[in-house]
């Protein structure tokens, strides 16, 4: 199951009931690394244990994790793959903690053990591999660029000596980027809605990041278009700590029955439009 990306749909609310903590079929599988978890009870055990699974989710990415204003709820595809992943593993999705991430901060708090995975529209790159363990590929996007209407920007051709590329710090964003027109000029922003003002402030003339995250930026303000088509593929993956086979068997596990049970295609079609039928 290999998951595409077909455009952008409602922004309906998630149900209740997971805790949140301030701080995007599955086929494409990554071959799980042999490394064991340096003793003691595996994550998965400890999950179990405490009957509690904590997710690093992003707050700031409209359709697929974003904090709501007026409730406070973190709301998203994500957000809803995440829960319907602790149910999977707990048989409720309300024990489930979410905490706050960003492209820079995933790993890092993953490694340090405040989170048990990351549901986070995170690529898989052969790179991030030798950090992780990742799960199946469940959605499928492409880097593309958001301009304002009437740019002269339409495509990544149109990307020249001088043009102000806006990117967030820790995606692959930046590094496909640099590689695709190494001409730009590249100012990097902690996170996506800082990059999103900024571009709407005129600091820069677009705004590159997976397509999937820009479908929500266009949602939210109707002057601004995705242009062109995508210029790379993003497989996104839920990221484990390195070793933790045992979870990330669990979590692949979980993603086939989502699939399956059509309880996959209800989460997509929700917040991203219509599923792909494969």
């Amino acid at each position: 199951m290999v998951f595409v990306i077909s455009g952008c749909g409602n922004n309906a609310k998630t149900s209740g009931g997971a805790s949140s903590t301030p701080a995007g079929s599955p086929a494409a599988s990554t071959a799980p690394s042999t490394a064991k978890p340096a003793g003691g009870a595996s994550v998965l055990d400890e999950i179990k244990s405490r009957g509690k699974l904590v997710v690093g989710v992003k707050y700031d990415t409209k359709l697929f994790g974003l904090k709501n204003p007026t409730g406070g709820e973190v709301e998203g595809f994500d957000v809803d793959i995440a829960k319907a992943l602790a149910k999977e593993i707990l048989g409720d999705e309300k024990k489930i903690e979410l905490k706050e991430v960003t492209s820079k901060t995933r790993i890092p708090m993953l490694d340090n053990k405040e989170i048990d995975m990351i549901v986070a529209t995170m690529t898989i790159t052969e790179e991030r591999k030798k950090q992780v363990e990742f799960s199946d590929v469940y959605f499928k996007a492409g880097q593309s660029l958001l301009v304002k209407k009437g740019s002269p920007i339409k495509s990544i051709a149109d990307i020249k000596k001088g043009t102000k590329v806006l990117a967030v710090k820790g995606s692959t964003s930046v590094k496909n980027i640099k590689e695709k027109a190494p001409d730009a000029t590249v100012l990097e922003f902690d996170n996506y809605q800082d990059a999103f003002s900024a571009l709407k402030a005129g600091q820069g003339e677009t705004l590159t990041t997976d397509n999937a995250i820009l479908y929500g930026m266009m949602a939210q303000d109707k002057n601004f278009e995705v242009v062109g088509e995508p210029f790379t593929d993003e497989p996104y993956g839920i990221a484990m700590k390195k070793g933790e086979t045992t979870l990330q068997t669990a979590v692949n596990d979980a993603l086939k029955k989502l699939q399956s049970n059509g309880e996959y295609k209800k989460i997509y079609e929700k917040w991203i439009g219509q599923a792909p039928s494969k």
